[in-house]
C-alpha cells in the first residue's frame, strides 16, 4: 500500500471520528442549555463528514450497493468474532465496568446490524429493493428496529421514549 493510501485511511478515520465527537458535543451542549453552539457542532460536524466521504472515494471505497452491503457484513462479522469479543475480555481483566457494558451492548447490536445486511443482500440478489421501512434506533445502545418500537429495548432494557426515527 502507497503512504497515500495509509494517509488516505488515517485521514477517514479521524475525520469520522472528528463528526462523532462533534455531535457528542453537539448533545452536550444541548443539554447545557446552549443549542446555538450544539448547531455550531453540528455544521462542523458535517463538514468533517464531507472531508470522510471524500477520503473514502478516493480510496474506491464505496462499490456497488451489492458489494457495499458484502462488505458491511464483513466488518459486522469481524466487531461480533474479533473485535468486541477481545475488547471485552479486556475490559472485565481491567475491572472497567463500563467498557465491558458498552462493548458487551455493541456487540449483541452489531448482530442485529449483520442480520439486516444479510437479509438485505438476499433480497439484491434476486434483483430487487428491500421494502419501504421506518426506521428506529435505540439511543442507548444502537439496537434497531424495523416499523415498530418494542416497549423495551431487549438489549440495554431502554424505555421505547429512548428510540429515535431515523
Amino acid at each position: 500500500m502507497s503512504k497515500t493510501n495509509e494517509n488516505l485511511k488515517e485521514a477517514f478515520a479521524g475525520e469520522s471520528q472528528a463528526n462523532r465527537r462533534y455531535l457528542a458535543f453537539a448533545k452536550k451542549a444541548e443539554i447545557e442549555g446552549k443549542p446555538n453552539m450544539a448547531h455550531l457542532f453540528r455544521a462542523v460536524a458535517e463538514g468533517e463528514t464531507v472531508h470522510a466521504l471524500n477520503h473514502l472515494n478516493v480510496l474506491g471505497e464505496v462499490k456497488t450497493t451489492e458489494e457495499n452491503l458484502k462488505a458491511a457484513i464483513g466488518g459486522e462479522t469481524f466487531e461480533i468474532e474479533n473485535m468486541y469479543p477481545k475488547f471485552i475480555e479486556d475490559a472485565r481483566a481491567d475491572n472497567e465496568k463500563g467498557a465491558d457494558i458498552s462493548f458487551t451492548g455493541a456487540k449483541e447490536v452489531e448482530k442485529v446490524h449483520q442480520q439486516s445486511f444479510s437479509d438485505a443482500l438476499s433480497v439484491m440478489e434476486k434483483g430487487e429493493d428491500i421494502k419501504a421501512r421506518e426506521y428506529y434506533v435505540c439511543q442507548v445502545c444502537g439496537n434497531l428496529f424495523a416499523d415498530e418500537v418494542p416497549d423495551i429495548c431487549p438489549i440495554c432494557k431502554a424505555p421505547k421514549e429512548k428510540f429515535f426515527k431515523v
